[in-house]
């Protein structure tokens, strides 16, 4: 069987709201995109390549830097934070396989506000995916204090279930049935999912479940502070 030809793809625009400059800001030492980088990287021998897609000069200097590919510039049609991540991955693919004159199999979108994901979970989830029988691989937490059951809306003045029926005194450890959210570390999708069908995720998807403490997804300056916190205790 042959090898999957698997293109790792980091997107980054220079123009983040929730945290200013995040993916080149330092985190513990070293830019947030850095973390990212290293960790395809050190799944080399399972990718094509590891490339960051990015409209901003700066952030291209850094992921060179850190050993990543910036092949191009990410033209101003795609640089919205309004764009959705399918034509930035799909323009991704067709500048990589028009410059190698090579057909990928599947696209590995990495987002950099993942930091703690590791060469091992990507490695697993590569795994997964070429078992076959899937559209794509994304990777989920289990979550306890978001899940469905405590969700409530509100009729005129009650309180009533949003979706699940609570019972009073439910514990935790009790909610069934266990719930997952995706955490934004890993999406592996096959490459006629992406480009003729216009998905990440497509139909049949397949978890990689992720432990809580690598699935901090930094989106606010308290997911920053929570990363550096985690990142500074793994720390010999």
């Amino acid at each position: 069987m042959p090898v999957p030809k698997i293109l790792a793809v980091i997107p980054a625009r220079g123009g983040s709201k929730g945290v200013l400059r995040k993916n080149v800001r330092a985190l513990a030492g070293k830019p947030l995109i850095a973390y990212t980088i290293e960790a395809a990287l050190q799944v080399g021998d399972r990718l094509q390549g590891v490339i960051v897609s990015t409209d901003d000069q700066a952030i291209a200097e850094v992921a060179l830097q850190h050993g990543a590919e910036v092949p191009f510039l990410r033209p101003p049609e795609l640089s919205s934070d309004r764009i959705p991540m399918v034509p930035v991955l799909q323009h991704a693919v067709g500048e990589s396989e028009a410059r190698g004159g090579t057909r990928l199999d599947w696209i590995l979108l990495l987002q950099p506000t993942a930091p703690l994901r590791t060469p091992d979970d990507i490695r697993a989830a590569i795994e997964l995916a070429t078992r076959g029988g899937c559209d794509s691989v994304i990777s989920v937490v289990q979550v306890f204090a978001v899940h469905p059951i405590l969700m409530k809306r509100i009729e005129g003045d009650r309180l009533l279930p949003f979706c699940i029926e609570e019972q009073e005194g439910t514990r935790r450890q009790d909610y069934q049935p266990p719930a997952y959210m995706r955490n934004g570390a890993i999406y592996l999708t096959r490459r006629d999912v992406l480009m003729e069908r216009g998905s990440i995720w497509g139909e049949i998807i397949r978890p990689y479940v992720m432990p809580e403490e690598r699935s901090v997804s930094i989106d606010h300056e308290l997911d920053f502070k929570l990363a550096e916190l985690m990142l500074q205790h793994q720390r010999p």
